[in-house]
């Protein structure tokens, strides 16, 4: 990332992170009975991608200079939900699931990123640079 975010955006982001994070636990960790039946469709993977495009898109605003460190743990958090979803009993674990986890959570990233030159191309600043 180019450059870091503002103060109130980065505590923004890191705030709705850690939120993110614990509503991803609690509906990955629940019991299918509890959760809306839509939940569970033909887009399974890409609401895995998206939760994780999510988390890799705030992580990336909230910890913009710990960037290798983020996704290494996201990814750790990825599988270690499928994991302990394969323990509930009432869940079960698919690897599957983890893949869409790091699809979503690059595409999170590369999002960032690309938004962040873009507002470093347009900033005084940027456009001055030869």
């Amino acid at each position: 990332m180019q450059q870091p975010a503002s103060g109130s955006l980065q505590r923004w982001a890191r705030w709705t992170f850690w939120l993110l994070l614990l509503i991803v636990v609690a509906l990955t960790l629940s019991p299918t009975t509890y959760l809306p039946s839509q939940a569970f469709t033909l887009w399974d993977k890409a609401q895995h991608a998206l939760a994780f495009a999510a988390l890799g898109a705030l992580g990336a605003l909230a910890y913009p200079r710990r960037l290798g460190l983020l996704a290494a743990n996201l990814l750790l958090f990825g599988g270690a939900i499928e994991l302990a979803q394969a323990a509930t009993g009432w869940r079960s674990g698919d690897w599957a699931d983890w893949l869409a986890d790091a699809v979503g959570l690059v595409a999170g990233l590369v999002l960032v990123a690309r938004l962040s030159r873009c507002a470093v191309a347009r900033s005084p600043a940027g456009r001055s640079a030869p």
